[in-house]
């Protein structure tokens, strides 16, 4: 697609950059991104895709706000209490990009739903609390081929992984963690820290436009932030040969 003069002028600044210019803007406005949760992590994420020019997003999330929420998740706001999430982050991304196209699910997707929006989107952001919706969203990755940006952040402590199931020699999500037996632990039961959740919420942006963009992503590696003493540390992951979704 081509721009028109307002929008040259809203993505100059990305615009300058070698990595992108005009037909890597141009490669965005034509992007679908799926976001999955739209609390702490969702937030930046939808907020930075919007903002850089993501043409469409389809947001899923089946919670209402609650003042709770507010503490961090900063697309709502206080007017937004007892709204769907995926209702009021659909009228703050329209805010700061009325160009972006906005579908909204308020609903926990599983099985061939789930399945059909992953294929149906570019890149899929995996933005939820539980475990039960990080494995299901990694299988319909994995099954549809759909590159994945898993974050989670709980106290002061975040991670970032990028799975890409292109790469056939490439983990995913389930050789890392096990479906069976895993401790879960959510914010609204430990704490979190309100930036650290905007931290991996924009690590998790920041990979998604370089996975749209085709530039190079380091896949296949966990990144681990302990915000307390401020020190980041990363652990490369192998292809589990087991793994009950990609192995072969």
């Amino acid at each position: 697609m081509s721009m028109d003069d307002e929008q040259l002028l809203r993505y100059s600044r990305q615009i300058m950059l070698p990595q992108i210019d005009v037909a890597g803007q141009e490669k965005l406005l034509s992007s679908h991104a799926l976001i999955i949760g739209l609390g702490g992590l969702g937030s930046p994420v939808a907020l930075y895709l919007a903002a850089a020019g993501v043409g469409r997003l389809t947001l899923v999330d089946h919670d209402q706000v609650d003042l709770s929420n507010l503490q961090r998740q900063v697309i709502h706001t206080s007017a937004d209490i007892g709204r769907d999430k995926v209702e009021s982050a659909r009228d703050q991304i329209l805010a700061i990009n009325p160009d972006c196209k906005v579908n909204c699910i308020p609903a926990q997707l599983s099985g061939k739903a789930l399945l059909e929006q992953v294929r149906s989107a570019d890149i899929a952001i995996e933005c939820s609390d539980n475990f039960a919706s990080r494995f299901a969203l990694n299988e319909a990755c994995v099954k549809t081929g759909t590159p994945l940006v898993s974050g989670a952040v709980i106290r002061m402590e975040g991670q970032l992984g990028v799975f890409d199931a292109r790469d056939t020699s490439a983990p995913c999500y389930a050789c890392l963690y096990r479906e069976e037996g895993e401790d879960e632990n959510r914010c609204s039961e430990t704490g979190v820290l309100a930036p650290v959740a905007g931290l991996i919420g924009s690590l998790q942006a920041t990979e998604t436009l370089k996975l749209l963009l085709d530039m190079p992503v380091d896949t296949g590696r966990l990144l681990l932030i302990d915000a307390e003493r401020m020190q980041f540390r990363s652990m490369k992951l192998k292809k589990d040969p087991d793994c009950p979704v990609c192995g072969q």
